[in-house]
């Protein structure tokens, strides 16, 4: 698989790495020769100096030869006009741009694939709102993701220090709950992710992923002895796109919001696209502003400005006033691990909800979708096994995969279900697959069909 990457941000850099570790060749195009030099640095992948939207470029880059080209600068434009020109050069490539302005996305015409050609436009702003939509639904929860248009969803939750489930492994997990199959698919301890075997010990602090039923998540949030009433009340700080999108989903979900911005501007806009929502001028770190609101009362903190460090001090400072719960926004993916250590719960991050996006369109095989877990340590995958592929017709304990790799759940004919090492893989199953970065390849491989119809 070759991959041209037009722009050396953090979403292409992180896009460039994870590609080339798995030995695909990549290109990374960028007008910064500072960007390019840390990618030529640290990555094995080519790197040409030049704009990503020049028909030149994109020939030296090989763009004939390429089966994708993702456009991630900072300019909507420069992205557009890549993936329009890297139609005319080559038609049957894969091609994805980021799109931040809404404006875009308003237009059919630009998502259709027999207009301009592109296979995927994403707003960063509005899939990590969709990310924290996810985690509202389920309270206490600290990683949320969908499969099977929520049918199944797989779920991230901390272990605390009073559970029960500290100390026992795997294989004791069914003695504690007999009534029901709890399958923990995989563990974030500390800066790492594991993949569990039945002999792994659960530690408290351990941030368990697990596949469960939308009808099952209440009953898995009192075992795991979480908070399960619905959220109520959210207190927002940062009015600007991710901010404004999310505080209308909630008005239409009937939640109660207050939001603070410090442009005044943009509280006047915020004014006339809100109708319910409390529109508060001020700093989302005045401590006295935040107890005049009387944010104890919100059942979650979510802090949307563009200043990481502001959205790191306003929820730990909302914490500290008695907030149950708080997201934070964080975009440099070097930060996300440092959260929990400082005391705060749950991270979203638009680059990395971005780079979840484009996932899917960078895997062999019939992947449905995939997401990226925890950073880039591990990848979540949703695969539908095909009759000409390996793994059909055969019980899973007999097929050959990676050990750091795990099925986690099977979907058949719309039923969930939690795999045994004895459960046969069906033709048409959809497969929610959890794997380490390094296993990725080899689940790929077992999963790719066998002979190619034309």
């Amino acid at each position: 698989m070759k991959a041209v990457i037009v722009g050396a941000g953090e979403v292409g850099y992180h896009i460039a790495s994870k590609l080339s570790r798995e030995k695909k060749d990549v290109v990374v195009i960028d007008l910064s020769e500072e960007k390019l030099r840390r990618v030529a640095e640290t990555l094995d992948v080519q790197t040409i100096h030049g704009s990503g939207s020049s028909p030149a470029v994109l020939n030296e880059a090989g763009l004939k030869s390429a089966d994708l080209i993702v456009a991630v600068t900072d300019s909507d434009e420069t992205n557009l006009v890549a993936c329009v020109v890297a139609k005319a050069i080559s038609p049957g490539l894969t091609r994805i741009a980021r799109i931040r302005n809404n404006e875009f996305l308003e237009i059919a015409e630009l998502r259709s694939n027999q207009v301009l050609g592109f296979s995927l436009l994403i707003n960063p702003e509005a899939e990590v709102v969709k990310s924290i939509t996810r985690l509202l639904e389920v309270p206490g929860a600290q990683d949320v993701i969908d499969f099977e248009e929520g049918l199944v969803r797989l779920i991230g939750l901390k272990i605390r220090p009073d559970s029960v489930l500290v100390g026992k492994t795997m294989a004791e997990m069914t003695s504690l709950d007999p009534d029901r199959h709890i399958l923990i698919a995989a563990i974030h301890r500390d800066v790492q992710v594991i993949i569990p075997h039945g002999q792994t010990r659960l530690e408290a602090g351990d941030l368990a992923y697990m596949v469960v039923r939308p009808a099952d998540i209440e009953a898995t949030l009192r075992f795991f002895r979480m908070p399960s009433s619905p959220v109520r009340s959210v207190f927002i700080a940062g009015g600007g796109q991710a901010g404004s999108l999310l505080a209308q989903d909630m008005e239409r979900k009937g939640i109660k919001v207050k939001l603070i911005e410090w442009d005044a501007e943009r509280c006047r806009y915020l004014s006339q696209v809100l109708h319910k929502a409390i529109i508060l001028r001020g700093d989302a770190t005045d401590q006295s502003l935040l107890e005049e609101e009387n944010i104890a009362d919100a059942d979650v903190f979510i802090a949307l400005t563009n200043s990481e460090e502001e959205n790191v001090l306003a929820c730990l400072l909302a914490k500290r006033l008695g907030v149950r719960q708080t997201i934070t926004r964080i975009n440099k993916f070097s930060y996300i691990p440092l959260i929990s250590a400082i005391g705060l719960d749950t991270v979203v991050s638009s680059r990395l909800s971005a780079v979840s996006a484009i996932l899917r369109h960078i895997r062999k095989g019939k992947v449905v979708s995939a997401a990226a877990l925890k950073g880039e340590d591990a990848e979540v995958l949703e695969f539908e096994a095909l009759q000409t592929t390996d793994v059909v017709d055969r019980p899973i304990h007999e097929i050959r995969f990676p050990r750091q790799a795990l099925i986690a759940a099977l979907i058949r004919e719309g039923r969930v279900i939690v795999p045994t090492g004895k459960t046969v893989v069906k033709p048409n199953d959809r497969l929610i697959i959890i794997a380490r970065r390094e296993a990725i390849p080899k689940v790929e491989k077992a999963l790719t069909v066998k002979l190619e119809y034309f």
